[in-house]
């Protein structure tokens, strides 16, 4: 394990609700400087396997299915064709991530990259043959992916934001 890595076995408290509350509070101030500058920082992600090598990062909008509330969240994305792929692994945590479920119910919605607010997607789940030819390219993208999959027992989710007019 290099000195920026992470480990090869799930951390002790990974689980904890403090770790998701770090989650949560470092999620927003991302969001917030982002949304400051435009992207011109925070857009992209330089932890863990990005330290490296940085990747990009966009804010997902999303409504909450049971509140109706807005809410943005930071993820990293990569680009497949004029699709944009993003990976529901919540740092290998138990449970899917809320956003994941919000755009089950709700697959209407928009994103911001660096330089381009608002653009309008739509999201669906990967057929299992498409994440399959996803996953790989993910992994070389944030190598983390791979980590995140091992640490835990449920498949990690890939959603395809397809542009819409």
């Amino acid at each position: 394990m290099g000195r920026f890595s992470l480990p090869e076995q799930k951390p002790d408290g990974l689980d904890s609700p403090v770790t998701a509350k770090v989650m949560k509070y470092g999620a927003k101030a991302q969001v917030a400087v982002f949304k400051l500058t435009g992207g011109r920082i925070g857009s992209t992600w330089r932890v863990g396997a990005g330290f490296r090598k940085p990747v990009p990062t966009l804010l997902l909008e999303h409504r909450g299915r049971k509140s109706g509330r807005r809410f943005t969240t930071p993820l990293l994305y990569l680009r497949s064709g004029e699709d944009v792929v993003i990976v529901a692994s919540q740092g290998g945590l138990p449970r899917h991530p809320q956003w994941y479920f919000n755009l089950r119910a709700d697959p209407e919605t928009r994103i911001h990259l660096k330089g381009h607010r608002d653009v309008p997607v739509t999201a669906r789940v990967a057929e299992p043959a498409e994440r399959a030819e996803l996953w790989p390219r993910l992994v070389e993208l944030y190598a983390d992916f791979a980590k995140y999959q091992a640490w835990t027992d449920r498949e990690i989710p890939v959603v395809v934001l397809s542009p819409r007019p």
